[in-house]
This record gives C-alpha cells, structure tokens and sequence, in this order.
C-alpha cells in the first residue's frame, strides 16, 4: 500500500538558477523504519555555491555494517551528534521554501517529509527537481545511471561520494553540465 503524503510539493521540470541541493544518508530504505544519520544541503544563487548545512544524526541504533562500508559513517562518528528533531529544525530553516534539487530526489524528499511529520509534526512542502530524471533523458545510452557512473562519465569526481555533502557537490555538478 503506498504511503499518502498529500502536501509533498511537485516534482518540477525546470532549470532554477536558484536552489537548494540536498542528499540525505540513512540506516536502511524505509521511512518508516529506518533513520536518517545524516543531512546536508548546499544552496546556489544563480548557479553559485551560497552556503552549506551538513549535520550527522543520532540514531537511537547501531548502524549497520553494510551502510557504514558504503558511507563511512560510524556508531563513533554519530555518538555525540544531535538528534533528529533538532538536525530536522536545522534543516527546514536552511532550506526554506526553495526549490530541493537532488539525485534520486524523491527517496530523500520522501524520507524528510515523513521524518518531519513524525518529529515536528509538519510535512516538507517544497517543490523538487530530479537530477536523475534529467540524466536518463540526456544520457539514454548509458549503461546504468547511478550518480558516481554519470559522474565519471562526465569527467566530475566523485571522492567522498556516498556522504551526504559530497553528493549534494557531485549532483550540483551533474547539473550544471547537463542543462
């Protein structure tokens, strides 16, 4: 049965010069299960690096080994980081009303927008711009369309790749290059 989440904002097909991009990383696929343990968002005005948000996020369990070999965040690393209701505070505040732009966007969106309902007692409303989308329609040929695989392909690098603000940099690239 799928989740209702009636004031999600819409998916756009836009090129705004200004945005907000915004990469989440989590404990698992569900959000209803699992937690988010970490949040960046980088904002452009006109296109250009404005200001960064980037907070880890302790989860009341351990992380899994899988999710720390594929982002390198560890139980250590989490211990004394802040809770999910101030980091989500943190992060409405930054991001405001501006348009979300992301990889993959509508897992992060959905995963914020469930988490802020739950903890704060509010939905995420902002509207939202799916670089992935953009890439399987510039890109049709490429074999898969994972973000370190478009990347690479368009010469961006992708060190640091799985943590939140590296994605955030890497997707801003992608982005950039292919409108």
């Amino acid at each position: 049965m799928a989740i209702v989440r009636p004031y999600k904002g819409k998916s756009l097909w836009e090129f705004p010069a200004d945005y907000t991009v915004v990469d989440i990383e989590t404990n698992g696929l569900s959000s209803t299960v699992c937690e988010i343990i970490e949040i960046s968002a980088v904002r452009y005005r006109n296109c250009v690096k404005a200001a960064t948000f980037s907070t880890l996020i302790k989860p009341s369990r351990p992380i899994d080994a899988f999710i720390t070999n594929l982002t390198g965040i560890t139980d250590d690393m989490v211990k004394d980081a802040p809770g999910i209701v101030p980091s989500l505070i943190e992060f409405e505040n930054f991001v405001g009303t501006d348009i979300i732009l992301g990889y993959n966007v509508n897992f992060d969106v959905n995963f914020l927008y469930d988490n802020m309902v739950l903890h704060l007692g509010r939905p995420l409303k902002n509207d939202f711009m799916d670089v992935l989308r953009l890439t399987r329609k510039a890109l049709p040929a490429l074999y898969n369309h994972k973000q370190t695989t478009v990347a690479a392909h368009l010469g961006i690098s992708v060190e640091g790749a799985h943590r939140a603000e590296a994605d955030c940099i890497i997707c801003n690239a992608i982005y950039n290059m292919l409108k």
